[in-house]
């Protein structure tokens, strides 16, 4: 019999039961994909991040309970957070590696937050989509597609958080999820993010998609750094700082449980 270590952190968050919940394995050696997916999918959270340092990196990967995906920042700011208080990491920068997107780094901060360095997304304006407009129930200004996402921009704050998906009409839609966003009336911008075809109607905090947020509002504001919140019940505050072909995302962790897997 094996067991295996898991811890679940709550990413993104100033208190419990905040920000998105992430689960976290680090392991000496890989487990078989099979079985990954199916921890992730007994976990029945929106990602579990698996980790094993091989010379000197951290290598990472996430599944949602359906599949694997190419990034996720929730799960890669929990799994820095457990290194960091788990495993006694030595250094404030913790050193990753995805073979589907390749080097990360997240910076521990004496403020207590945790900022990941991510390649910036590539955004290109589409015609509006008219099958996601009607699982929506909003006309968007614009549609841009990105590496694994739509990102539709919108007038306002209240039309995001108004906004009531068609969800089964989203599920048909190819792509990885939908973003939806506006300036905020308080923070620099606002979304929500679903993705259903991943098993995860509405994402409560998404790291990743201010891969593709911070590009477009901070050439649309004019500024670098930006202040981002996501509209989801559990809600989350993201800082952001663009760098052209990076973004740097801050936030803070706190952690909700730990224990072991019998396999």
């Amino acid at each position: 019999m094996r067991t295996q270590k898991i811890y679940q952190i709550d990413a993104f968050a100033d208190a419990l039961f905040q920000g998105n919940p992430a689960a976290v394995c680090v392991m000496d050696t890989w487990l078989a994909d099979d079985i990954m997916q199916k921890i992730a999918m007994e976990n029945n959270l929106a990602e579990t991040a698996f980790v094993v340092k091989e010379e000197g990196l951290y290598h990472i990967r996430w599944f949602t309970p359906e599949l694997e995906v190419d990034l996720c920042g929730h799960a890669t700011l929990a799994s820095a957070y457990v290194l960091f208080h788990y495993y006694q990491h030595a250094s404030d920068t913790i050193n990753f590696y995805s073979n589907r997107s390749g080097e990360l780094s997240v910076f521990r901060e004496t403020s207590g937050n945790l900022t990941m360095n991510f390649p910036t997304d590539t955004l290109e304006e589409v015609p509006i989509n008219e099958k996601i407009v009607e699982a929506l129930g909003l006309t968007p200004l614009k549609t841009f597609k990105g590496k694994t996402d739509y990102l539709l921009i919108y007038e306002n704050e209240e039309m995001i958080s108004s906004m009531k998906p068609n969800f089964f009409l989203l599920d048909a839609i190819e792509a990885r999820g939908i973003i939806v966003s506006a300036p905020g009336n308080e923070v620099d911008m606002v979304s929500r993010f679903f993705a259903p075809c991943c098993g995860i109607p509405e994402d409560p905090v998404t790291g990743s998609a201010h891969t593709s947020l911070t590009p477009y509002w901070a050439k649309r504001l004019g500024k670098k750094e930006l202040v981002a919140k996501q509209l989801s019940a559990r809600g989350g505050t993201i800082r952001c700082t663009y760098l052209g072909d990076r973004v740097l995302i801050s936030g803070k962790a706190v952690p909700y449980l730990s224990g072991e897997i019998i396999l």
